[in-house]
């Protein structure tokens, strides 16, 4: 037995504040412990003293000068290193938390703030029914956006009052398990795929969840455009660089809120971080496409994204037929048919595949054979001293590879010159209303990028060599299964583009309640007046009028997809060896390296060509090794080196998912590729 004396020597005073709504009741308690006391043994001490009758099992102890979370609960004060000079904060683990989401609504809703981020975000999509979560993250607004925003909140002569959707009475975010067959197929809430409603079987469902039949419609249907002074009072990026700054916040998806600095109310921005949108359905994923569509609306809107006119008002006719479409909601759920369903299953197919989701059910040809292209096209070479020279040659188009001959009788011979498009850039430099079909190749070279320009006769000729081209820089021929959906959704964007005149249909732009400024982009606004931007709108919205809600969202998503710098995340960088910064672009697929004056690419990498990638945690420095021995390395200058390494991680780990895991998630393999070893 030891003597009290003894156990005198060996104890010590520990501080712990709590953190409680009581006022009458003191805050800070000193415990008398010792080194070998378990946390859960100072937690049961510690609510001895309180003497508060109520439900403390969501309380845990937050180290403060540590910055971490106590909650292993059988480890002992000395194997936490926990001492004498320690201040313990007892508290709760879920705290309410204010999220603005792709649609720029706001709800406010308790989250743990001990759980890493990607379970946290994982709990909080299944609050607001979004279907994988793992392509979500939490980004902090970027400080030049905080800026405009006070300057906003200081010039405006009344009080700004935000609209917020308050969903704190959740289940999941009271700190329960949601219910275990959310996402199992019987259970999962449905909606009806034309109109993105949710069905008659769903809204039962809807009884016992924070998230209700309305608020659901808020997150899943979309809603009018803000005006033009509103879209001039938001952060919008002009260069790169601005750009750079916008992917700077992303949070720590292997720590928790608190330990990166996150307090009670604070509040963040929900964004799909990774540009692989995997399994698409519009019967159980109307508040995804929703708020994907959104997110792309908003990239556009902004300019966080570049596209031309004609696609910007393929854009604008698309938002603008939603609008009008809102208005017949209540229609739009009495004409379902199965003809419409196939279609917008066909569109989430081909979405798919065009993201390397999943396989189609298109039949294909004969495979035994690798097909070939073979045409007569004008190859144009940029020179820097004179004009563009554009000659006619005969082009064969076979594996991954493009050769040219003088003509078709000298096809059998040796070519011109063969390119292998394999890690290529594919650029499309297209204007349907001047019947100019170009394909931009950027094929890398020893020292940069070798520019070369394919110019086709008309819309079908463009579509197969453009697919063609798509398809090789990936490392895939025309035989792959992705080929003909590839050019299907090359000929339906075009179509979209390859709008006539029609007198009847913008003979009085003004007889339609239409703000036209409200859909396009403030450089538009400046360039033309309202009247020629609704009449020019109108013209676009004839090939669009026919699409079903949900489609047109779809094709929105797509259109946005077909964009060159879609799915592109910049980074400022200083490459090893280098005496200037560049632009670091990470994609789904691949890494660019990009001149930061120009903007133009210099090299690109391929994913698929990686072997392994390391990050140096003491002097912040990325190293990446690929196939034919190539090393890069970069120290990142405009953001964390870890939220790099956490991209690349992510990609290679979202590429691992396939339809047959039943919607289950290998966290652990997500935080082997992406958590570091700081």
């Amino acid at each position: 037995m030891i003597s009290s004396t003894e156990y005198g020597s060996h104890s010590w005073e520990l501080l712990v504040t709590v953190d409680h709504q009581h006022e009458e009741v003191q805050k800070e308690f000193v415990l008398r412990v010792t080194g070998d006391l378990h946390i859960g043994g100072v937690m049961l001490k510690l609510v001895e003293r309180i003497k508060i009758p109520q439900d403390w099992s969501d309380y845990a102890l937050w180290w403060e000068q540590k910055k971490c979370w106590l909650l292993k609960t059988h480890w002992t004060l000395d194997k936490c290193g926990v001492q004498a000079d320690a201040k313990l904060f007892f508290t709760t683990q879920h705290k309410m938390l204010r999220l603005r989401l792709p649609n720029m609504k706001t709800v406010r809703l308790k989250v743990s703030f001990s759980s890493v981020v990607f379970k946290a975000v994982s709990d909080i999509c299944k609050i607001l029914n979004i279907r994988r979560s793992e392509e979500l993250s939490l980004l902090k607004q970027s400080e030049d956006a905080l800026k405009k925003k006070k300057k906003k909140d200081k010039n405006s002569k009344e009080p700004v009052t935000e609209d917020i959707l308050n969903l704190c009475d959740s289940p999941v975010s009271s700190g329960l398990s949601g219910s275990p067959g959310l996402y199992s197929k019987t259970m999962t809430p449905t909606y009806d795929p034309i109109s993105g409603t949710p069905a008659s079987s769903t809204i039962t469902w809807f009884s016992d969840s924070p998230l209700t039949e309305q608020n659901c419609s808020i997150l899943a249907l979309s809603h009018p455009n803000c005006s033009p002074e509103t879209l001039a009072e938001m952060y919008q990026p002009r260069t790169l660089a601005d750009k750079a700054k916008l992917n700077a916040g992303w949070l720590d998806s292997s720590r928790s809120l608190m330990e990166q600095g996150i307090l009670e109310d604070d509040q963040l921005l929900l964004r799909f971080k990774y540009y692989t949108f995997f399994d698409l359905n519009p019967k159980y994923d109307a508040v995804r496409i929703n708020q994907i569509y959104e997110q792309a609306r908003w990239a556009i809107l902004l300019e966080e994204i570049d596209c031309t006119e004609e696609e910007m008002l393929i854009f604008a006719a698309l938002q603008a037929y939603h609008v009008s479409k809102l208005s017949l909601s209540s229609e739009a759920q009495d004409f379902t048919c199965e003809s419409e369903v196939d279609e917008v299953e066909a569109a989430l197919s081909n979405l798919e595949v065009t993201l390397e989701g999943g396989n189609t059910s298109n039949i294909l040809e004969d495979i035994t054979d690798i097909p070939k292209l073979a045409d007569n096209l004008r190859l144009v070479r940029p020179r820097k001293l004179s004009l563009k020279a554009i000659k006619p040659y005969w082009f064969v188009f076979k594996d991954t590879s493009v050769s040219y001959f003088k003509n078709k009788e000298s096809a059998q011979g040796e070519p011109i010159e063969k390119l292998n498009l394999k890690g290529c850039e594919v650029v499309p430099d297209v204007n349907v209303a001047a019947k100019k079909f170009g394909i931009k190749l950027l094929i890398p070279v020893a020292d940069g990028m070798n520019e070369v320009y394919l110019r086709c006769e008309n819309e079908n000729q463009y579509a197969r060599w453009m697919a063609a081209c798509v398809l090789a820089s990936k490392g895939k021929t025309m035989a792959d299964s992705s080929y003909h959906p590839e050019v299907h959704k090359i000929l339906s964007f075009l179509k979209m583009k390859n709008w006539t005149m029609s007198p009847q249909a913008v003979s009085d732009p003004e007889s339609i309640d239409m703000k036209p400024e409200c859909f396009v982009s403030l450089r538009y606004t400046k360039k033309y007046k309202p009247k020629q931007l609704a009449a020019r709108i109108l013209e676009a919205h004839q090939n669009v009028s026919q699409m079903t809600l949900v489609e047109a969202k779809l094709r929105f998503i797509q259109a946005w997809q077909s964009l060159p710098e879609f799915g592109l995340s910049y980074y400022i960088v200083r490459f090893k060896g280098s005496k200037k910064d560049d632009v670091l672009g990470v994609s789904y697929n691949r890494l660019i390296r990009i001149d930061i004056a120009t903007g133009d690419p210099i090299t690109t990498w391929r994913f698929s060509n990686m072997k392994q990638w390391n990050v140096n945690w003491e002097i912040r420095q990325v190293a990446i090794e690929f196939d034919q021995n190539v090393f890069i390395a970069f120290t990142c200058l405009s953001a964390d080196c870890k939220i790099i390494h956490e991209y690349i991680g992510g990609y290679i780990f979202l590429s691992t998912r396939s339809k047959d895991q039943n919607e289950t998630l290998d966290e652990d393999l997500f935080h082997k590729l992406t958590g570091g070893q700081e």
